[in-house]
């Protein structure tokens, strides 16, 4: 019993160190923005992240190699996990708030409920309905503040965080199969294929000013490259290793509401009455779809 609580708790413990890492990164990355353009900064932070989470692989005995069998779903995984939400997603930043992207990136769960009917053959459920209308109401709500009235760039930032959430949750439903590689080699060959992509695409497509970073800029990339990218990934297997997959999965609704709050502390972003309306109805409804996972 005494090892089963002890369990329990240094699972909540890395649960909770990899709610923070990653919500934290929301807003850092706000501000890196300001100064490197978002595919090249992701992209080297990612490449970097996968190379030192292949050197930890290394050092535990564990090999690279990727079996020919699982290559082609260890592309698609890179695309969908890694490319399309960390890269759509870090794009969407320069059109719209870290609230604003966070939420609607964290819909995911709501979206893979939806893809499973057609996939899966799992028809959608009273609840699942009752999911996706709060899901919706609550991003609504928080897309209000102007009354609907979306500028251009706007609309690009919207349409990019919704991409980043339903081609992640499109991967999962497709990708349920596990993977015969252990789970920090599959983490470094995703995260620095999907990033070498997106670092080549930036120097390629956004020429970027290198000396344009500052002192901040630099430790916002390193925050990125070290804890979102590394630690994160390690305390996150503990966390599945030691927890239920729904406790974790429901306890990952800690980033979201921390991502919005630091940005109200870092960026002065708004944070009122309509904003935690927002986020208790969305993220009331992504809990119902992630009783089904």
């Amino acid at each position: 019993m005494d090892s089963a609580r002890r369990d329990r708790s240094i699972g909540f413990l890395c649960l909770v160190v990899t709610a923070f890492g990653w919500a934290l990164n929301w807003p850092l990355m706000k501000l890196l923005l300001q100064q490197w353009p978002p595919l090249f900064a992701r992209g080297l932070a990612g490449t970097l992240a996968a190379a030192i989470l292949a050197a930890l692989a290394l050092g535990r005995g564990e090999s690279m190699k990727v079996p020919r069998v699982a290559m082609p779903r260890l592309l698609f995984a890179s695309f969908t996990n890694v490319f399309a939400w960390m890269g759509f997603g870090t794009m969407a930043m320069k059109y719209v708030t870290v609230g604003e992207g966070a939420l609607i990136a964290y819909t995911m769960p709501i979206w893979a409920m939806l893809f499973a009917w057609p996939f899966l053959h799992v028809r959608p459920t009273l609840r699942d309905v009752a999911a996706l209308a709060l899901g919706i109401t609550g991003v609504a709500l928080l897309l209000a503040a102007d009354g609907f009235a979306f500028t251009a760039g706007k609309l690009t930032g919207i349409a990019l965080a919704l991409a980043c959430a339903v081609l992640f949750a499109l991967g999962n439903v497709l990708n349920r199969e596990a993977f015969p590689m252990p789970p920090l080699v599959l983490v470094a060959w995703q995260v620095g294929l999907g990033c070498l992509v997106m670092l080549v695409l930036g120097i390629a497509l956004e020429r970027p000013n290198y000396g344009a970073i500052t002192p901040i800029g630099i430790a916002c990339f390193a925050y990125m490259t070290l804890v979102p990218m590394g630690l994160c990934y390690l305390t996150w297997f503990e966390t599945l290793r030691r927890l239920p997959p729904t406790s974790a999965s429901t306890g990952m609704l800690l980033v979201p509401v921390i991502g919005v709050v630091s940005a109200a502390f870092i960026l002065g972003e708004p944070l009122g009455l309509r904003e935690v309306a927002a986020m208790v109805l969305t993220l009331g409804g992504v809990t119902l779809a992630l009783q089904r996972v």
